[in-house]
């Protein structure tokens, strides 16, 4: 069975860094797309960055563009979302997803394109 396992997350102050993973579970990334997105209470969920299948092109919402950077490890089939520079403002619930094809620029962002989850791991950044 398809499945994506997340860890990291926890308490980091403003400015630090931190690290979360994504792990696959039951497959390897290839020919998979992947995103990376998370939410805040009382809000959506939002699009955070995300992988391409084909190009394996990485983009980022303007909010981390800069200071977020997504990497991905094809021998250890896990994805990277690296948090520099982090703001209070980013503290929410973070989740990996990923599909098993090809998503374009604009199909990345959308959560209704995934059909894999992570559990959602919590950031809390604080001030």
């Amino acid at each position: 069975q398809v499945a994506v396992v997340q860890s990291g997350g926890g308490l980091v102050q403003a400015g630090g860094s931190l690290r979360l993973s994504c792990a696959a579970s039951g497959h390897t990334f290839s020919g998979y797309s992947q995103g990376w997105f998370r939410q805040a209470p009382g809000k959506d969920r939002e699009f955070v960055g995300g992988i391409t299948w084909l190009r394996a092109e990485i983009f980022y919402s303007d909010s981390v563009k800069d200071r977020f950077v997504i990497s991905r490890d094809n021998a250890k089939n896990t994805v990277y979302l690296q948090m520099n520079n982090p703001k209070p403002e980013d503290t929410a619930v973070y989740y990996c997803a990923a599909r098993g094809s090809g998503l374009s620029y604009y199909e990345l962002r959308l959560v209704k394109n995934y059909d894999t989850w992570g559990r959602g791991t919590q950031v809390t950044v604080s001030s």
